[in-house]
C-alpha cells in the first residue's frame, strides 16, 4: 500500500525488537503491494542485518503462516518463509494488526525488469517442484480448496452503482462499466465449463511482482498470503498470460519455462477462467479501495491507474481470444 498504516512506528519498532530479539536501528516504510489490508517495512538492525516486516489488519490465514515453512522443509528453496519467534510460533499481535517477519532479499521484484533466460528456467523448476509437493494432513487442513465459485461478480454489482455516482469513478464507469459486467458474465460461463482437474498446492499469485532476484541471481518467491489447493493452471495462468509484468511470455520464454517445468499443455478453458476471474477480482478490489473515503489522493491515483489498465484490457475486442494461452 502507498498509504502508511495508522500505527505509532516507535511502538511498532519496539514490538519487533521485543518479539524477535533484534536491535532495531531503523524502520523504513515500503510503499509496495496492492492489498488494502497489508503494509510492509524494512527493518534495519544495529549489526547491519535487514528484515522484511509485514503488517496485516486482522489475522493472517493459517495457510499463509504455516505453508512457507513446510515448503522450505520439503526442499523448495525459493520460498521466503516467515521467521519463527524465539519463544515459539510465528506471528505476533500488535493491536488490531498481526506481524510477520521475513528475511530481506535484495534485488527487487521482476515485474518491471523481467526474468533472464536462466530465471525463466528456474521459474519452471520452482513451479514443478511446488506442484509436486504432497501436503501433510496439517497443511491440507488449512489450505482452501478450489470451488470455481467467485464472489467477485457480486462485489462488482454491489459497487457499480456507487462507482457510477461518484466523482472519482463516474467517468471511468461510463466508459468501462458495460465491459466489466460482461466480464462477470464471462467468468460465470467459464466456471460452468471448466473440467475439474487434479489439485496441487498453488501459490495463487505467482506473477513476476512476487519474484525477487538480484540481477541474474536465484529467485525468491514472496507473498504467500492466499495459497490454495487447485489445478496447476491456477499458477500457470500467470506464466501464460500477457497481462502480468512488463516482459510477459513469448515463444522463446515459453520454451525456457518448459525446460524447467516439463512437457504438457495447460487446459485453455481453465487458463481463461483464472485470467478472467483474477481481472474481475482485481476490479472489485480497486473499486472498493478508490471509494474508500480514507484513501489519500496518491493512493486513489495509483489504484485508478491499475484499474484502468485492467479495464482497457477487458474492453479490447480480442480479450476473449488472447492473453491467457498455452504458448
Amino acid at each position: 500500500m502507498i498509504d502508511k498504516p495508522g500505527v505509532d512506528e516507535r511502538l511498532l519498532a519496539a514490538e519487533v525488537a521485543a518479539a524477535w530479539g533484534v536491535d532495531v536501528a531503523d524502520l523504513v516504510f515500503l510503499p509496495v503491494g496492492l492489498d488494502g489490508n497489508a503494509w510492509a517495512y524494512r527493518v534495519d538492525t544495529s549489526d547491519g542485518a535487514r528484515y522484511f516486516l509485514k503488517l496485516r489488519r486482522g489475522e493472517f490465514t493459517r495457510s499463509a503462516v504455516l505453508l512457507p515453512g513446510f515448503l522450505r522443509a520439503q526442499g523448495v528453496r525459493q520460498v521466503v518463509a516467515p521467521i519463527d519467534l524465539p519463544g515459539g510460533g510465528t506471528g505476533r499481535e500488535f493491536g488490531a494488526y498481526q506481524l510477520l517477519l521475513y528475511p530481506f532479499r535484495d534485488g527487487g521484484s521482476l515485474w518491471s525488469r523481467g526474468l533472464t533466460d536462466r530465471q525463466w528456467i528456474e521459474y519452471g523448476e520452482f513451479l514443478r517442484r511446488l506442484h509436486a509437493v504432497t501436503p501433510s494432513a496439517d497443511i491440507a487442513a488449512v489450505l482452501p480448496v478450489e470451488t470455481y465459485r467467485s464472489s467477485a461478480g457480486e462485489r462488482l454489482r454491489t459497487l457499480g452503482g456507487e462507482a457510477a455516482a461518484s466523482e472519482a469513478l463516474g467517468a471511468f464507469w461510463d466508459r468501462y462499466g458495460a465491459a466489466l459486467h460482461r466480464l462477470s458474465e464471462t467468468v460465470d460461463d467459464l466456471a460452468s465449463r471448466v473440467t475439474r482437474g487434479r489439485h496441487v498446492i498453488c501459490h495463487a499469485d505467482i506473477h513476476p511482482g512476487n519474484l525477487i532476484a538480484d540481477g541474474d541471481g536465484p529467485l525468491h518467491v514472496v507473498d504467500w498470503d492466499a495459497p490454495i489447493l487447485a489445478p496447476p493452471e491456477r499458477d500457470l495462468m500467470f506464466v501464460h498470460s500477457t497481462d502480468f509484468g512488463d516482459h510477459p511470455i513469448d515463444a522463446r520464454r515459453a520454451a525456457l519455462f518448459r525446460q524447467g517445468y516439463g512437457p504438457g499443455e495447460p487446459d485453455p478453458t481453465l487458463l481463461s477462467y483464472y485470467r478472467s476471474e483474477r481481472h474481475l477480482d482485481d476490479v472489485a478490489v480497486f473499486l472498493r479501495s478508490i471509494l474508500d473515503p480514507g484513501a489519500s489522493p496518491e493512493s486513489r491515483a495509483n489504484d485508478l491507474h491499475w484499474l484502468t489498465r485492467i479495464a482497457e484490457t477487458v474492453a479490447d475486442p480480442g480479450y476473449a481470444n488472447g492473453g491467457a494461452r498455452a504458448t
